[in-house]
């Protein structure tokens, strides 16, 4: 079972750190050479946030935690493409690749974090 509203801290958060980059990387050709790399670990990090603040074992932490860092990156490419700083494709694998991202995240949250999620 998804937690929502720690799936809406974590989509949030994410998504404001993607926005961030991919702006900052609209003005700097050396951040927008890091795009894939910021943003898998954006969504990793959306991920890990996911599984601190939910109870729900690997399975459910890898599941919201797939879920967040596959949203936030998608909303991000997305802003990035209509600024012209990707091509379309992108938006297909590098979401794909967040999503995976995202849940390896919410894997090393419960690994990290587990014990105390259950008492939020």
């Amino acid at each position: 079972m998804i937690n929502r509203s720690a799936l809406l801290i974590a989509v949030t958060a994410g998504t404001v750190l993607q926005l961030t980059m991919i702006v900052i990387g609209h003005f700097s050709p050396w951040v927008a050479n890091l795009f894939m790399f910021g943003g898998l670990g954006i969504s990793a990090i959306a991920g890990a946030l996911y599984a601190s603040r939910a109870a729900g074992g690997f399975g459910g932490s890898a599941a919201g935690g797939a879920i967040a860092g596959g949203v936030c990156a998608l909303i991000g490419i997305a802003a990035s493409f209509a600024l012209g700083d990707v091509p379309a494709a992108v938006l297909a694998f590098g979401t794909l690749g967040s999503t995976v991202a995202g849940a390896m995240g919410g894997i090393i949250g419960q690994t990290l974090f587990g014990s105390r999620a259950a008492l939020n």
